[in-house]
């Protein structure tokens, strides 16, 4: 039986594209962040766990975000390749690609929850966990739960983009909405009602992402585009020296918050320590807690701009492949539009519903140090969202052109040159409030190379656009 072709993305209106592409994927990532938000909110929510609970939360995070970012470089790096080999006519090297990445991110998981085992109390201390005792106790029983699911987790963050690239954006988001509605009814019934505390919170994650890993070995039995046979599922050398580059960029953008996150978390205690509120044993948590909570805030933003981007890749694959960069360039000035308005959006939020959002995460049963320090943290920490989602938009549709070094490098730059860089200088000037200025004055170097970049963009795909007409 012949498969199904994905012609319509050279043919169907590029607006209309990205509605079907891009919501789906969209809802994707912003179920996949409510994970670990919807615990953090329930968390925040149970008096026996409260701030202490958040802090322990936020301590665990970054050992999520290193599992993803493998997951998406495998995942988003295989969905590139494999849409622009669909896109040339490579079914070949398309349907051997998508089995070499499911056999890949299943060894890698598999390594790395051995690894989280092995280096569990370090692992904690380096992120923050032992900012107090309970905190320290309560991040210790998060994490062993949580470390259990990672090879599910992966399984199900890398496959997700391939169904992308299939055609099948619908079931991708179906997929992983499935496992965010298992989370989100178990999780009180765990926290409140059986008193599991926070290895309570980890089940009901757990649950919902083998949920998620189930329904995508499903879909593989049942491909559109391509037909995978036993002879896909092999490490193709070949093959993953091509589609791993394309993956970079998706790894450094959530590697790099790792170690933004530490650097933050570590200066959160350090310079906390040093504050005449925060310097009592009672309150020292509080600082990390917040900043936590609204990175997780910022995560559903950032979501929100990846999904514009992520779910444009199999367009732009396909359209580059098929020489259309006329289309190319259409969808990029579309995409620009997007992230802005979704970063202006977000801005009107923080700063005028700072109050709500705090509420949202608990501050009822926390000290008024809490809210006034949240406040802030919120105002001041998230300032120019704008930017920062109009350059996560440049970085992935860079990354949809096969321009996988320019990505990586901005992206490198943005994280980790100014994201730990400035987090772990500026506090030496201005205390605690340095680190939340860390996160504005990157936004807007970043910005101001990723225009240079724009530009180029714009250059590179015109003349040929006329070429083409």
């Amino acid at each position: 039986m012949e498969q199904k072709s994905n012609s319509f993305l050279e043919e169907e209106k590029i607006g209309i594209l990205m509605r079907k592409f891009a919501v789906p994927c969209i809802i994707s990532l912003l179920v996949a962040a409510l994970y670990n938000i919807v615990d953090q909110i329930f968390i925040a929510n149970a008096a026996y766990l409260g701030s202490y609970g958040n802090a322990a939360n936020n301590a665990v995070f970054p050992l999520t975000i290193v599992a993803l970012s493998l997951a998406v470089m495998i995942g988003d790096g295989a969905c590139a390749f494999v849409s622009i080999c669909l896109g040339a006519g490579e079914k070949e090297d398309a349907h051997k690609s998508i089995g070499c990445a499911t056999v890949l991110v299943v060894l890698v998981s598999i390594v790395l929850t051995v690894l989280y085992f092995i280096f569990q109390e370090p692992i904690l201390t380096f992120f923050g966990g032992k900012v107090n005792e309970e905190t320290y106790a309560q991040a210790k029983e998060y994490f062993t739960f949580i470390s259990m699911g990672i090879p599910f987790y992966m399984f199900g963050q890398c496959l997700n983009p391939i169904i992308r690239s299939d055609g099948s954006p619908g079931f991708a988001m179906a997929s992983t909405l499935a496992g965010a509605v298992f989370n989100i009814i178990f999780d009180p019934i765990c926290i409140f009602i059986l008193k599991w505390g926070m290895m309570g919170a980890a089940v009901a994650t757990v649950g919902g992402q083998v949920l998620t890993a189930a329904l995508a070995v499903w879909y593989l039995c049942h491909m559109k585009a391509v037909k995978l046979t036993k002879s896909s599922f092999g490490l193709h050398g070949r093959l993953m020296r091509k589609f791993l580059p394309l993956g970079i960029t998706s790894f450094l953008s959530q590697i790099s918050l790792v170690a933004s996150m530490a650097a933050v978390n570590n200066m959160l205690v350090k310079y906390g320590g040093l504050d005449s509120v925060f310097g009592q044993p009672e309150y020292a948590q509080i600082p990390m807690a917040v900043v936590g909570i609204v990175m997780k805030f910022f995560q559903i933003v950032i979501s929100i701009a990846v999904g514009f981007a992520a779910g444009c890749i199999p367009i732009v694959g396909y359209n580059v492949g098929a020489r259309r960069m006329d289309r190319a360039l259409e969808l990029f000035k579309k995409l620009l539009l997007a992230e802005f308005v979704t970063g202006f959006i977000a801005l009107l939020i923080v700063e005028l519903l700072p109050h709500q959002l705090i509420g949202i995460f608990g501050a009822a049963n926390e000290s008024e140090h809490y809210t006034r320090f949240a406040i802030k943290a919120f105002r001041t920490y998230l300032c120019f969202m704008p930017l920062a989602t109009v350059n996560k938009g440049t970085f992935i549709y860079m990354q949809a052109l096969g321009k996988a070094f320019q990505s990586s490098a901005l992206s490198f730059i943005r994280e980790v040159v100014f994201g730990v860089g400035w987090a772990l200088l500026l506090p030496l000037v201005f205390d605690l409030n340095g680190v939340l200025y860390s996160m504005p004055l990157s936004d807007l170097l970043t910005f101001l190379i990723a225009a240079v970049m724009i530009r180029n963009i714009f250059k590179t795909l015109k003349p040929v656009s006329i070429e083409t007409a």
